[in-house]
């Protein structure tokens, strides 16, 4: 064998070394993009009629580079031409820290949403339970300020602790996108969702929500009382509302940890479901000098006043025009 056949096998030998061992590695690197956890924007995903496997990603996934992106659309053609597996159109609910293995699989399935719930903002934990009751025999009342008012999508005979996993879960998620917000550092998770609460149940619209919002934080601010009606509403009721009468003014004297006619401050725990909206409207810190409101029926809208005698002045206009 002469040197230079010797020099061509040696060169042929690192090749195929070379060549073996960059497989190896581009293997590897597949597998570990179809194995890595994707970030889901949400559990719910919606995919309509005509949709590309490469728009389902980008509108879906957040953790992909365009490198990963083109390994997976590569692996999603050869699935369909060799098993004819392709991706269907409708609603799916996948759970956080999944594989793409595990989204392709449920995505190339018919629709996985079988039930859903909504939470409405402003809802009693009673009205909650009404409808927990028609999907789970065994569970327990969610406090208010563990999960925030949503529509939840779940799968069928879910079992109930996982249910409540998942709702908890949001909440967390919501109050992370604002960990860096002045007021998480003025008040605590509690508060935020108490204020929500009380919110909720005076507020009409966005607007007058970010108008009750001011007032209640500008009270707090000077330590007076908040004076909300609808904490007297639930100490009178315990929380279901229905008092099925007008207040009186003996109801505002009635000694409770939640009438805000009686004690400074906020009340222990909120009085009902936020939604995420209301919370949104809090961390935009609306400002006035707003420190009282009233209902005007005729106008169907909050009043709102800067000082004492503008609202004493408004509120004797409206009575006597009544």
């Amino acid at each position: 064998m002469d040197l230079e056949e010797l020099i061509l096998r040696y060169y042929l030998k690192v090749f195929s070394i070379f060549f073996f061992i960059i497989f190896l590695l581009f293997s590897s690197y597949i597998y570990y993009t179809l194995n890595k956890t994707i970030y889901l924007k949400n559990n719910l995903i919606t995919i309509n009629k005509g949709d590309k496997i490469e728009k389902v990603i980008k509108k879906n996934i957040t953790n992909y580079s365009n490198l990963e992106t083109f390994i997976i659309i590569k692996y999603y053609q050869a699935n369909y031409i060799l098993f004819n597996k392709f991706i269907h159109f409708g609603d799916f609910f996948l759970e956080k820290n999944i594989s793409f293995f595990d989204f392709l699989e449920t995505i190339s399935k018919s629709s996985n949403i079988l039930n859903k719930i909504t939470i409405v903002e402003g809802w009693s934990s009673a009205q909650l339970n009404k409808e927990l009751s028609k999907y789970f025999e065994n569970f327990n009342n969610i406090s208010y300020e563990n999960v925030i008012a949503d529509t939840y999508f779940f799968q069928k005979n879910i079992d109930y602790k996982h249910f409540r996993k998942n709702l908890i879960n949001v909440k967390e998620n919501y109050f992370n996108k604002y960990k860096n917000n002045f007021l998480t550092q003025l008040l605590s998770e509690k508060e935020i969702m108490i204020i929500g609460s009380l919110i909720e149940k005076e507020g009409l619209d966005r607007e007058d929500k970010l108008k009750i919002s001011s007032v209640i934080l500008n009270r707090l601010k000077k330590n007076m009382k908040l004076q909300i009606d609808a904490t007297v509403l639930f100490a009178l009721t315990n929380g279901k509302y229905n008092l099925n009468r007008k207040l009186f003014i003996s109801d505002y004297k009635y000694e409770h940890p939640y009438n805000t006619y009686r004690i400074y401050g906020l009340p222990p725990s909120p009085i009902s479901y936020v939604g995420k909206e209301t919370l949104d409207v809090i961390f935009e810190n609306y400002q006035t000098d707003f420190l009282f409101y009233f209902f005007n029926k005729s106008l169907n809208k909050h009043i709102f006043s800067e000082t004492f005698d503008e609202h004493k002045r408004k509120l004797n206009e409206y009575r006597k025009n009544k």
